[in-house]
């Protein structure tokens, strides 16, 4: 894990996830550099102190690329506002719920995003999936080199991460090569659907994940037989919960096992355990919809795998970091022994020797990344190697 901040975990984490999105190095020491001193105050000073130096790289690349686009060198400023989305992605994550103008920085981070898209000539796509009367928000990558319906790998996000950090990431590009697509979705409680929609997290991700496949049904390009899903980090509850539950994915990953959630809150209530972000209470309880640290405790009762997993009938991998700083690692041998009735079921420690140890593999992602790109693609019929066509 890459320490620009010693004593402050929470600000390393976010560092760490916008290298792994294509932050550079020159920038990162830029806009760090100064805070030596604020990541030892408290969450609301230090997150104004971080955002401020963020937003401001953020100001700069928008301004280089507005030259750049003048000149008519459209990929150079594409490529710098992706980089201007991951910084406001990476500070607009830090701030409290409530924070003013936090949704303006949101808002700006999307609007950024997917210019960069566009002037890049990137092949992924903004799609709606149509749910409770409103509509998730996803990002949608077609396979390379497939002739007819493609396979897919559904990507949900964690508690605090978005469909564009998943993009950014790299993960989708891998799976595309290998002939898989994907749809990377900001479900209940995460992304636009929080902050746009106001749809709060849910136990039962079943519900939403069913529409998803809904959605994926009417596509002329996706093969429906061959549907998959992961999820990161708190999405390693959500994604075997709604495998469980919803018989029409082919197959499921764990990018992070999050077996007991609802013990890790109360381990965390103890201090137990690194916190993902600052303002911590604040933030799941937003999430959550909760009124109050009690009504957050008694829905994080039913946030466990315990009854469920025993009910996945496909493939399913459980990955998980020998490290792993917020998530103890036994819960990934819970996820993995109580996988009775699947019939290749997989257990993958990341250690030292292949990095990714961190949680969720935030330290090293790329060859944890890799891996479930080759495991989907084995199970969904895509391909492992350049030459092998199917």
């Amino acid at each position: 894990m890459f320490r620009f901040f010693p004593t402050n975990y929470v600000w390393d984490l976010s560092v760490n996830l916008a290298i792994e999105m294509g932050a550079r190095m020159g920038e990162i020491q830029e806009m760090c550099g100064p805070l030596a001193e604020a990541a030892k105050q408290p969450d609301a000073a230090g997150t104004q102190a971080f955002r401020d130096t963020w937003q401001k790289m953020a100001d700069k690349l928008c301004g280089l690329a507005e030259e750049d686009e003048a000149k008519g060198h459209f990929l150079s400023a594409g490529e710098k506002y992706s980089r201007a989305s991951t910084y406001l992605t990476t500070c607009e994550r830090l701030q409290a719920h409530g924070t003013p103008d936090r949704m303006e920085l949101y808002k700006r981070s999307l609007a950024l995003f997917l210019k960069g898209l566009e002037l890049k000539g990137e092949r992924c796509q903004r799609v709606e999936i149509p749910y409770e009367g409103k509509h998730l928000s996803a990002l949608y990558l077609p396979a390379e080199g497939v002739e007819g319906p493609q396979p897919v790998l559904v990507q949900v996000n964690g508690l605090d991460s978005t469909k564009e950090m998943i993009y950014r990431v790299g993960q989708p590009e891998a799976l595309a090569k290998r002939g898989i697509a994907s749809l990377m979705v900001d479900q209940p409680g995460t992304g636009e659907a929080l902050r746009l929609q106001e749809f709060t997290a849910r136990f039962d991700s079943e519900h939403w994940a069913s529409r998803v496949v809904d959605y994926l049904e009417t596509r002329d390009d996706i093969d429906s037989k061959r549907i998959g899903m992961q999820g990161v980090s708190l999405g390693g509850y959500y994604s075997p919960r709604a495998v469980a539950f919803e018989p029409r994915f082919a197959c499921g990953v764990s990018w992070g096992a999050n077996h007991d959630w609802r013990d890790v809150q109360k381990r965390r209530l103890e201090r137990e355990g690194e916190l993902p972000v600052p303002h911590y209470w604040n933030h799941v309880n937003w999430v959550w919809g909760a009124k109050d640290m009690d009504d957050f405790m008694r829905i994080a009762e039913d946030v466990h795998l315990d009854g469920v997993v025993e009910k996945i009938k496909v493939p399913f991998l459980v990955t998980h970091g020998e490290k792993d700083s917020q998530i103890p690692l036994k819960w990934a041998h819970r996820t993995y022994e109580q996988l009775i009735n699947s019939p290749k079921r997989e257990l993958k420690i990341f250690t030292e020797r292949e990095g990714g140890v961190q949680h969720a593999s935030f330290d090293n992602s790329i060859n944890t990344s890799h891996y479930i790109a080759d495991w989907v693609a084995e199970q969904l019929g895509g391909r492992t190697a350049a030459q092998t066509k199917k």
